[in-house]
């Protein structure tokens, strides 16, 4: 189970008939499917390490219904012929505090350059370093049924 110094960010894709539904079959696709999500700001905690997973879902230590809180990206696109793209990117400072900037578009090129924009400008006014920008995205095209693309930041679950 991730911990506040541990955070995992996980991406993936889903659909579905309806939006929501696609929606699930995202959060499904990288293992958050049973939780309370609790949104979080886009504020990174003081000795946190961040670690892009690739390989997912993720396997929670965690009770369904639990609260789980995360900082979400995520787009769903119902017409047919258009492309749903999520990221998130984050900028951390040498004892680990810093910021997530999470953005949704029509297309990678437009999350990345949205994402970097926010992320030096939010950096900027903190006196955060800002060579060291990181990046995940995550898209998908519809073609019959709604999609919706996802990339979320792990934080930590605890019960109710």
């Amino acid at each position: 189970m991730p911990t506040p110094s541990s955070i995992i960010v996980v991406s993936g894709v889903g659909s579905g008939c309806t939006e929501l539904s696609a929606f699930d079959a995202a959060l499904r696709s990288v293992g958050i499917p049973d939780f309370n999500l609790i949104r979080l700001s886009s504020i990174i905690p003081p000795g946190s390490r961040i670690t892009a997973q690739r390989a997912v879902p993720l396997r929670l230590n965690a009770e369904v219904g639990d609260r789980l809180y995360v900082v979400l990206s995520s787009l769903t696109e119902r017409r047919i012929g258009h492309a749903a793209w999520a990221g998130l990117g984050w900028v951390q400072s040498e004892d680990g505090r810093g910021l997530f900037v999470e953005q949704t578009g029509p297309s990678e090129d437009e999350v990345r350059q949205l994402i970097r924009d926010g992320l030096l400008e939010m950096a900027d006014a903190r006196g955060y370093p800002v060579d060291g920008l990181e990046f995940r995205t995550q898209g998908v095209s519809c073609e019959e049924q709604p999609v919706c693309a996802l990339v979320a930041a792990v934080y930590a679950s605890e019960p109710w």
